[in-house]
């Protein structure tokens, strides 16, 4: 409100909800009753019944949809808050491990193991993550709806549990690192959807080429062979099996499953960029666009009063062509999210 909000304005995001669809009984009782995706039949019989044009019709509905979207500037600031914790722990993290000896030897995660001191700085990192996470937990019901809402929903699950497990457990040290690994990719991805927000296309394209690069160093590459290493097999060398540790790294191994998912998307990405030159969606944002919503409120009134002539070379009200034709949603242009990693998750073009 005080901080995200006057940055937004700064950058000239508009402090405006999408454009209204215009006031129509039969059109609101088919959106709420019946279906907000008409099909071509219902199309028809609805432009026969209100004498409109069905290319008038598709309009409204779109536009409709888009009046329950929440607009670029709650986007830009949820993003901004994600962004300043990501970031903030990101450091407290590196700067905490950078003198801890399992930061450079990760069998000293399971030295003296249970009676491992926990100290005042692991105290406060291991609280801080964990409300964080439960308050993602409870507000991704009320936040942006996402595609990957329920692979999210996992992942919460799965790392409150790590979290509270390995505290409760003194398993905080291992803790520390997963938590620190994590926390490296995702505020460059904050800081790329912040950039397309403010439509800086060449900065939100940078911001994703990095913030790509790190996701699959650390995702595929150090947490399987470093902290999965420690926790499967030197845990097992050290201190042997134990009944906590199958759920331990069973819960580890769900990670990692949804890592190689986000992975995949992200690369699909990757590659429709180089096809296009640069990056255009995210298969797990919004099912509207965000970005949008500035030019459906420009052109709604010529768009929706054109008629079919001039619709056949538009895309959702918006000038068509082999590039918007495809997707018209999307991660960096416009760039919805990736986690939380896009998190990373498409209905196409209505």
């Amino acid at each position: 409100r005080f901080i995200a909000k006057p940055c937004a304005l700064h950058v000239g995001i508009q402090d405006s909800g999408p454009y209204e669809a215009q006031s129509n009984a039969i059109l609101e009782k088919v959106f709420i009753s019946i279906t907000k995706y008409p099909d071509e039949k219902r199309l028809e019989g609805l432009s026969k019944q209100l004498d409109w044009d069905v290319r008038k019709i598709q309009c409204w509905f779109r536009h409709r949809r888009n009046q329950d979207k929440p607009p670029t500037l709650t986007k830009f600031c949820e993003s901004m808050w994600r962004f300043t914790f990501y970031l903030c722990i990101f450091c407290y993290g590196i700067r905490f491990l950078w003198s801890s000896p399992w930061f450079w030897d990760t069998r000293q995660c399971w030295h003296s193991y249970p009676y491992q001191p926990l100290t005042s700085g692991l105290y406060y990192y291991y609280i801080m993550e964990l409300a964080f996470y439960w308050s993602l937990m409870f507000s991704q019901f009320t936040d942006i709806k996402r595609k990957d809402f329920l692979i999210m929903f996992v992942h919460h699950l799965a790392t409150i549990g790590l979290i509270t497990f390995s505290y409760i457990n003194n398993m905080v040290r291992v803790g520390t690192l997963v938590m620190c690994l994590h926390d490296a990719s995702d505020f460059l991805l904050e800081a790329a959807k912040l950039a397309n927000y403010a439509k800086y296309q060449r900065l939100c394209d940078t911001f994703f080429v990095i913030f790509s690069a790190v996701f699959v160093v650390t995702r595929l590459g150090i947490y399987p062979f470093w902290i999965l290493n420690t926790t499967l097999f030197e845990s097992w060398e050290m201190i042997g099996p134990y009944p906590s540790w199958w759920l331990f790294n069973g819960l580890l191994l769900i990670l990692q499953v949804l890592h190689v998912i986000w992975s995949y998307l992200i690369a699909r990405i990757a590659f429709k960029a180089l096809i296009r030159g640069k990056v255009s969606k995210d298969d797990r944002s919004d099912v509207e666009s965000s970005s949008e919503e500035e030019d459906v409120t420009t052109s709604a009134k010529s768009s929706c009063g054109s008629s079919s002539r001039n619709g056949a070379n538009r895309v959702n009200g918006h000038m068509g062509g082999s590039y918007w034709a495809e997707d018209t949603h999307g991660l960096v242009r416009p760039l919805a999210t990736c986690s939380s990693w896009a998190s990373p998750h498409l209905r196409s073009c209505d």
